[in-house]
């Protein structure tokens, strides 16, 4: 049997609840303790219950943080990559095989969630321009 991790982080909604694996009792049963919940929104933990969490508990606790962040960056960015791409997808869709029924039940939802996010695009655009060009930085084309 490979040798299990130390801690166990139980992924839920905005965080995880923080376990210590220990199999070392003598029928090699695994033995999961929760010792602290961590809230990735707001990048902390705490303790579970009484216990205390020792100088290496918590640094495996930032570290954990500090990666689950990165992953969640990275889904994030992926999400996008896959919006553009159902974009692209759906502009197909509207173009060789949407019926008018279909367009019908679609047709005013995208094009206020296509609005929106240009509306939102460009905004956010033009402050970055602003931004470039107070700090004396050419924008790239």
């Amino acid at each position: 049997m490979t040798a299990l991790p130390p801690y166990y982080f139980r992924i839920r909604d905005n965080g995880a609840a923080v376990f210590r694996v220990d199999v070392e009792d003598r029928h090699r049963r695994i033995d999961m303790d929760q010792i602290a919940v961590v809230n990735i929104n707001r990048g902390d933990f705490k303790a579970h219950g009484d216990h205390v969490l020792t100088p290496a508990d918590e640094a495996v606790i930032r570290d954990w943080i500090t990666d689950r962040k990165a992953l969640l960056a990275r889904r994030d960015l992926d999400d996008i990559h896959r919006t553009i791409d159902h974009l692209n997808l759906t502009a197909h869709w509207v173009q060789a095989r949407a019926g008018d029924a279909e367009l019908d039940e679609v047709t005013d939802k995208l094009l206020l969630a296509m609005h929106d996010l240009r509306s939102v695009l460009v905004r956010k655009k033009a402050d970055r321009l602003a931004r470039d060009n107070d700090s004396g930085h050419l924008p790239d084309r």
